[in-house]
């Protein structure tokens, strides 16, 4: 961690990142222009040193960490970061491992900061993590899908609730058509389309409820 002007920068410990970028990394702090600035390895374009599947593992997490935070990023894993010295509160630090980077941009943007990024170098041919990659991933998308339950029930609850209540209201009508032409109501089908269109309209009530509640909750702090 490295301290100046009331300016904290964090980077991981792997060796991979290198310091001679910190200048570029905290210019838009220095100058007023964000409140926190994310190291990006894709800003210019997807990095292709990678394996594909990596890349699709980290388009995925890119996406859902978006969704969470409202924070557009392009590289949502970065540990290459600076933000002002006077915006460190309003991160939990709560995300146990890699997951962190993600949980740090769900705080910021809940809070409001002016999130910039700035492309940045990285190296491949140092030690990095041992962590298997898709254990990682798995993680980072249970906490982000744990932090949008909170957050963001509306995409937790509502739109898959909505989607299962769509299909049990299609094989319905799909049931009914059958059995209007001369055909037979089987059981197990139908039983499934009353489960699906049951918990979809259940869990699409729960989602706006929940999202009543946070927004209330949110207006009297």
């Amino acid at each position: 961690m490295y301290k100046r002007q009331d300016i904290i920068v964090t980077m991981d410990s792997d060796g991979q990142h290198n310091p001679a970028d910190i200048p570029k990394l905290v210019a838009p702090v220095l100058s007023g222009e964000a409140d926190m600035v994310n190291g990006s390895r894709y800003l210019n374009g997807r990095e292709t040193d990678t394996p594909a599947y990596r890349r699709v593992g980290q388009a995925i997490l890119d996406r859902a960490t978006v969704m969470n935070s409202d924070v557009k990023i392009t590289d949502s894993q970065s540990g290459f970061r600076a933000f002002s010295a006077s915006t460190k509160d309003i991160f939990r630090f709560n995300a146990h491992g890699m997951a962190i980077e993600s949980e740090m941009l769900a705080d910021a943007g809940r809070a409001g900061l002016r999130v910039k990024e700035v492309p940045i170098g990285v190296r491949y041919d140092v030690d990095g993590s041992t962590e298997n990659p898709v254990r990682h991933r798995v993680t980072v998308l249970l906490m982000i899908f744990k932090d949008m339950e909170y957050s963001k029930p509306l995409y937790y609850f509502t739109l898959p609730g909505f989607l299962l209540g769509a299909g049990g209201f299609y094989m319905g009508l799909t049931f009914l058509r059958n059995f209007y032409l001369g055909g037979s109501l089987e059981f197990g089908p139908t039983v499934l389309m009353i489960l699906l269109t049951i918990v979809g309209v259940f869990m699409s009530f729960t989602g706006v409820l929940l999202h009543s509640i946070a927004g209330l909750l949110m207006h009297l702090k």
